[in-house]
């Protein structure tokens, strides 16, 4: 499990509920690695102003992850850590791939998830 204030994603049951739950959540999978915890931190910190996003994380390397966001379309392609999927109404509306600044994670909540 990551070391993060996040939710968890750790089964693939609870990433097909997201997915069918229809809300909007965005998800970081990843490691504890450089690339990756400025991103787990920017989501830690937009929580409180976009309560109607879930905010979790996702081991990268768990059976989860290759059951579920390594396995999307959206993902095909990418090489750097974190994904970042992003979901909205029970599907991904926005991926992205490698380390993002809290302006950039705004601009993609704010356009395609809110």
């Amino acid at each position: 499990m990551l070391r993060t204030n996040l939710n968890h994603v750790q089964s693939t049951a609870e990433f097909n509920s997201l997915l069918s739950g229809g809300g909007k959540a965005a998800i970081v999978c990843g490691r504890m690695g450089p690339m990756c915890i400025p991103v787990y931190g920017v989501m830690e910190n937009l929580e409180t102003k976009y309560p109607d996003v879930k905010f979790f994380d996702m081991e990268f390397d768990a059976p989860v992850a290759r059951e579920t966001i390594r396995r999307l379309p959206e993902v095909q392609g990418f090489y750097g850590l974190p994904f970042t999927v992003y979901l909205k109404d029970g599907r991904v509306v926005h991926a992205t791939g490698g380390i993002q600044s809290k302006a950039q994670v705004k601009e993609i909540l704010d356009a395609k998830v809110n």
